[in-house]
C-alpha cells in the first residue's frame, strides 16, 4: 500500500496536444503555437495550408495556458497514495494503527503490569507499588520485570489490530443506519455501541495470550514466557483452559473501551470547544496529537475506575486452577474488587490509554488520515442588522 502522494513530471509541449483533432499535429511548430496564442490566423506561416483550415477552438485556446507549453509541470499521479475514508485501504491503516498503540504500549509498561498483578494475587507479599517493585527486584532482578513481555506484545497487538479495526467499522455502519440526524443526535449512544461490539471480538483474540501472561508473572518457575508457557497451560487444563476467562475479560474490557472510546470522542470535543483557542481544522498537526494525548489520558483514569473490579477476577481466576468467580468475590470482597491495585492501575491506564490514542492517532496523520474525533460546528455568526 502506498501512503505517499507521488507526483509525475510530463512533458506537455510533447504530449498535450496528441489528443486533439485529426489536424492537430499541424499545430506543432513554435510559428504555429505564437498563432494560436494571439489568435491571429494570419501569423500562421506560408508553406502551411489556409488560414481558415486553423481556427482554434475554445478547448484548444486555453489548453496552452492551462499547461505552460514548452516548459516541464508537476500532475499529480492518479490513484497513488490516496486513502480514501471508510475504504478498504482505510480500516487497513486503522488496523495497523491499533497493532502499533496497543501491543508497544503494553509491552512498555510490563513492569507495572507485573506488579500490579502480584499485588491483587498476593496481597501480603506485595503490599504497595514500591514494595512491590522491591520485592521483584530482589527476588528476580532486573530481568524479572519484564516476564511475560511476549505474551503481552503478541496478545495486545491481536486485541489492538481488532478494537481500532472494528470500531471504525461499527461506528460507519451504526452511523449509517441511524441516518445522519440521529446519527448526530445519539452519537455518544454510537460511540458506545460501536466500541462494545469491536471489543467484544477484539478479547477472543487476547483471551489465550492473557491467560498464559498472568500464569508466566504470577506463579515462579511455571515458565519462562510465552514458548514454553502455551504448551504447558494446554497440558495442564486443556485448549478450553485458554478461555476460561473469556467472560470476565469481557467485563473488564468492554465497559473499558466503552469508555475509552465515548470519552475520548467527547473529551476531544469538549477540548476544542472550551480550551484550544483555534478551530480544529486551523490547528497543527502537533497540536492535535496533543490534544489526541490529553484526551486519552483522561479517558484513561475513567476506564481504570470502570473495569477494575472485573480486572482483580481476571488476575485471581488465571492464577489459580480450577478457580470460580463466586471463590474470587468471597476471598477478595467487594471492597477488594474495586480498590486493590487501583492507585497503580490508575496511573498505568491513563499514561497507556494516553500513548495509545496518540501513537493511534499520529500513525493516522503519517499515512495521510484526520485525527480521530471531531469539533464542534462553529457557532454562526449573530445577525447584524445595517444601522439606520
Amino acid at each position: 500500500m502506498a501512503f505517499s502522494l507521488s507526483w509525475k513530471a510530463q512533458d506537455v509541449q510533447s504530449t498535450a496536444f496528441t489528443s486533439l483533432s485529426p489536424a492537430s499535429h499541424l499545430y506543432t511548430s513554435k510559428k504555429a503555437f505564437s498563432a494560436l496564442s494571439n489568435g491571429s490566423p494570419a501569423s500562421a506561416p506560408a508553406s502551411d495550408p489556409a488560414p481558415s483550415q486553423f481556427i482554434p477552438s475554445p478547448n484548444e485556446i486555453s489548453l496552452r495556458e492551462k499547461f505552460n507549453i514548452g516548459k516541464k509541470v508537476f500532475v499529480p499521479a492518479a490513484g497513488e497514495g490516496k486513502i480514501e475514508m471508510y475504504s478498504p485501504q482505510f480500516y487497513a491503516a486503522c488496523t495497523v494503527g491499533g497493532i502499533l498503540s496497543c501491543g508497544l504500549t503494553h509491552m512498555a509498561v510490563t513492569p507495572l503490569d507485573l506488579v500490579k498483578c502480584n499485588m491483587q494475587i498476593n496481597p501480603t507479599k506485595y503490599k504497595s507499588i514500591g514494595s512491590g517493585f522491591g520485592t521483584l527486584f530482589r527476588e528476580q532482578g532486573v530481568k524479572g520485570f519484564f516476564k511475560g513481555w511476549a505474551p503481552t506484545l503478541l496478545g495486545y497487538s491481536a486485541q489492538g489490530a481488532c478494537k481500532f479495526g472494528f470500531y471504525e467499522y461499527f461506528k460507519k455502519k451504526y452511523s449509517d443506519l441511524a441516518g445522519e440526524e440521529n446519527a448526530k443526535k445519539y452519537k455518544t449512544l454510537i460511540y458506545l455501541a460501536g466500541s462494545a461490539s469491536a471489543e467484544f471480538i477484539a478479547d477472543i483474540a487476547l483471551c489465550p495470550f492473557e491467560a498464559v501472561k498472568v500464569r508466566v508473572q504470577t506463579q515462579p518457575g511455571f515458565a519462562q514466557g510465552l514458548s514454553d508457557g502455551f504448551p504447558k497451560f494446554i497440558a495442564a487444563e486443556g485448549f478450553g483452559g485458554l478461555y476460561k476467562g473469556l467472560v470476565p475479560l469481557w467485563g473488564r474490557q468492554i465497559p473499558y473501551t466503552m469508555m475509552k472510546f465515548a470519552c475520548f470522542e467527547s473529551t476531544v470535543e469538549a477540548l476544542y470547544k472550551h480550551v484550544v483557542p483555534i478551530p480544529k481544522s486551523e490547528c497543527s498537526k502537533q497540536t492535535q496529537l496533543g490534544v489526541s494525548f490529553l484526551a486519552g489520558y483522561i479517558a484513561g483514569v475513567f476506564c481504570a475506575v470502570v473495569s477494575h473490579p472485573a480486572d482483580n477476577l481476571v488476575s485471581y481466576l488465571n492464577n489459580k486452577k480450577g478457580a470460580t468467580v463466586g471463590q474470587a468475590v468471597k476471598d477478595i470482597g467487594l471492597v477488594g474488587l474495586m480498590t486493590r491495585g487501583l492507585p497503580l492501575r490508575i496511573v498505568m491506564v491513563g499514561t497507556l490509554t494516553g500513548l495509545q490514542w496518540g501513537i493511534y492517532d499520529a500513525f493516522k496523520v503519517y499515512v495521510g488520515l484526520p485525527t480521530t474525533g471531531s469539533a464542534p460546528p462553529p457557532k454562526p455568526e449573530p445577525l447584524k442588522l445595517p444601522s439606520s
